[in-house]
């Protein structure tokens, strides 16, 4: 060894010295990116353009004027309509590590200005599927922005329907589907915004049917 040279740490020894959950390793480049610099992008890679899990009160803060976001249904949480095994017990621990009551949060709000109906779902709860609760909360999101003359706005993240309520949560596909049909009859404007991922009952149900469809780079989206 040089008289100027100094010893490299091995990768592993610099990781060891970061402080932990400040740095984040993008899957798609590998770039190492820092927490702060990344929520400044919205949760999307500066150079790759990867866009990261973003759960729904993180985008709700991103779109809503400030002090505008005025939520709907807060308090709706799901009940074991069919009796499946374990279904109470998996619902509660779901709400307790999401910190939310279902896989959808809706409201009012403005952007610049313009009023509007939101409603945002959330893969951390139940890989956001779609029952009964998911459903109600959105079709009266939609009822809503019907009544008070607003554009209606739904940003989706589902694997589906959640097949612990059966046939009750394949319905919702058709109640969210006619209320789209009255909001549509009324002339106010549905946007649609396709995450990772928008699949199955979601997709079929509402995700497809805007007047706006917006979808993230290289989101996993199908039926």
């Amino acid at each position: 060894m040089g008289i100027f040279d100094k010893p490299r740490l091995r990768p592993q020894e610099k990781r060891d010295d970061m402080p932990e959950g400040m740095w984040t390793k993008c899957p798609s480049c590998d770039a190492m990116l820092h927490q702060l610099d990344l929520k400044q992008n919205l949760n999307v890679c500066p150079p790759c353009g990867h866009h990261f899990l973003l759960g729904s009160r993180e985008r709700i803060a991103n779109l809503a004027d400030p002090g505008s976001f005025e939520e709907l249904d807060a308090d709706l949480v799901s009940a074991n309509p069919l009796g499946f095994a374990n279904y109470p017990q998996k619902i509660e621990q779901q709400r307790a590590s999401s910190e939310l009551n279902d896989a959808v949060i809706t409201g009012r709000l403005t952007i610049e200005g313009s009023p509007a109906v939101i409603a945002v779902m959330d893969f951390k709860f139940f890989a956001g599927s779609m029952g009964s609760v998911v459903g109600e909360k959105i079709t009266h999101a939609i009822e809503v922005a019907t009544a008070e003359k607003r554009g209606m706005i739904i940003v989706s993240a589902s694997s589906g329907a959640r097949m612990q309520e059966g046939m009750l949560s394949l319905m919702q596909m058709a109640k969210t589907n006619a209320a789209l049909t009255r909001l549509a009859k009324k002339g106010l404007p549905y946007i649609s915004v396709l995450t990772d991922p928008t699949m199955g009952g979601v997709s079929a149900g509402f995700a497809f049917l805007g007047d706006v469809v917006i979808a993230e780079p290289k989101a996993l989206i199908g039926f």
